[in-house]
């Protein structure tokens, strides 16, 4: 398709451009509409923050808002630009001034619930600050305005109408995508749509991206084209927003194309980071974008070290834009990104250190160290141990390990023969020793009425602490 070649996302040649195009959410539109008729009538009204459900079309129906009354848009992602000095010198003047022709000028602040609180240096205040000194139409967006998320917003809802979105019903998703696909002369079964919009879960921006994924190389999509489509990760998504950030031609392009990204920061540094020497071929731009991607990891250990976010606009900045920029040669054609290797590594070996902490979460109470250690440190020192079958059934027994504790340490499978008869040794060995230990109690107790001594009489306060056994002598080891 043509819209394929050109690498344009139907969420942006099919989103809807006027009010009576929105999907879902009649009365957030209704609302809306209103409160833009009375600033044109000269009524200023109170800042709107729209939140509820992702891909709703919170951010888009302010730009419809916009649009609709020919204001000028002038949007800033809180999330990215949030410290009180940016807010106040770039947000207050466009909230506190019309624009050039006179006209009123829309701000939207979207993303605000992405303030991290004392991190962002009075962010949250500043915008308070502006909401109540605001001349200009103002809207903001949050997906959790309550709870612990919306703790820090408490000052920005004060000054605010909220406009609740809720989950677009999966009927109105799936009467839109019928009309992009008879727009783009795609063969479809009103069943395929309907089941594409359940698995949407609300989400309208989703439905209209997993629609372009499974049309992208048939005219006709079937009920096979959604059980291809598998887990929602949204990999063509990511995709379409690498080729976007390496061949940007400038900040503004890097920066909207990260917007657009349906992960986190760090993930997108690590599709960056795999997909560096698949597309650039040649060594110098190889070169210098591994130097700008290492200048962001610096920041991310400063962010760790000092847990101060402020840095992240640094690793953002020079992962994306640092990377892309700095190339010297064009690199045209189609390349075939890969999933980052060390995600997929971690996967597959997810079971293993799953297996490992719950070995050191049985010998903790007794080696007395931290789980972390234990699995990382002692484990491989005591692994010539656990390789003398009878050191490792004398092990078991007194850690209690189970067949796939035992099945870990000799790297056989847990059904195999040897780790049957080794765990079969342990039980048998760990019933000896509380067998032995109940005769030497028992033996104490008979010792005890032969001296004269019953349960029923009084002993001596130093025998009595001698006698009583503390929470050690219940246990088996």
């Amino acid at each position: 398709m043509d819209s394929f070649a050109r690498q344009v996302l139907w969420t942006e040649t099919h989103c809807p451009k006027a009010f009576e195009d929105f999907v879902g959410n009649s009365a957030a539109v209704k609302e809306v509409r209103v409160w833009a008729e009375n600033w044109k009538l000269g009524k200023k009204g109170k800042p709107l923050l729209f939140h509820g459900h992702t891909g709703s079309g919170k951010t888009l129906l302010a730009e419809i808002t916009a649009r609709e009354n020919a204001w000028e848009l002038f949007e800033l992602n809180a999330s990215d630009f949030r410290t009180k000095d940016i807010i106040e010198r770039i947000a207050g003047a466009a909230a506190l001034n019309s624009s050039f022709s006179g006209k009123l000028r829309l701000v939207l602040l979207d993303e605000v619930d992405g303030l991290q609180g004392t991190a962002d240096k009075g962010g949250a205040a500043a915008i308070g600050s502006l909401l109540r000194q605001a001349s200009q139409p103002v809207i903001l967006t949050a997906n959790e305005i309550y709870g612990d998320a919306g703790k820090k917003l408490s000052g920005i809802k004060t000054n605010c109408e909220l406009v609740k979105f809720e989950k677009v019903s999966y009927l109105s998703i799936a009467k839109f995508l019928q009309k992009v696909c008879d727009s783009e002369g795609i063969d479809y079964d009103q069943k395929v749509l309907s089941e594409l919009a359940k698995a949407s879960n609300g989400d309208f921006r989703s439905a209209l991206l997993d629609l372009q994924t499974v049309a992208e190389h048939s005219k006709k999509i079937t009920l096979q084209d959604l059980k291809d489509l598998g887990f929602r990760e949204r990999q063509q998504d990511v995709f379409k927003v690498l080729q976007k950030i390496f061949h940007a031609r400038s900040i503004q392009e890097c920066q909207n194309a990260r917007f657009s990204a349906d992960i986190d920061h760090e993930m997108l540094q690590r599709w960056i980071e795999e997909n560096i020497p698949r597309h650039f071929s040649q060594a110098d731009d190889r070169a210098n974008a591994f130097n700008f991607l290492s200048k962001a990891d610096l920041f991310n250990g400063r962010i760790m070290k000092r847990q101060h976010y402020g840095f992240l606009r640094y690793s953002t900045e020079l992962a994306t834009s640092g990377v892309a920029l700095q190339r010297e040669h064009h690199y045209p054609g189609f390349v075939s990104y890969k999933f980052p290797s060390m995600i997929s590594t971690l996967g597959a070996s997810k079971g293993l250190r799953q297996q490992k902490k719950a070995i050191a979460e049985k010998m903790r109470s007794k080696m007395h160290g931290s789980v972390k250690r234990i699995a990382s440190e002692d484990l491989a020192f005591l692994a010539p141990v656990f390789k003398d079958e009878k050191r490792l059934v004398e092990w078991s027994a007194l850690f209690d390990f189970d067949e796939a504790n035992i099945a870990f340490l000799t790297g056989k499978k847990a059904d195999s023969k040897l780790v049957k008869n080794l765990l079969k040794e342990a039980v048998e060995l760990r019933k000896k020793t509380m067998i032995g230990k109940r005769k030497a109690l028992q033996g104490f107790r008979d010792s005890e009425a032969q001296a004269g001594f019953s349960e029923s009489q009084e002993l001596p306060e130093p025998e009595k602490q001698r006698q009583t056994p503390d929470a050690s002598q219940t246990r088996l080891f």
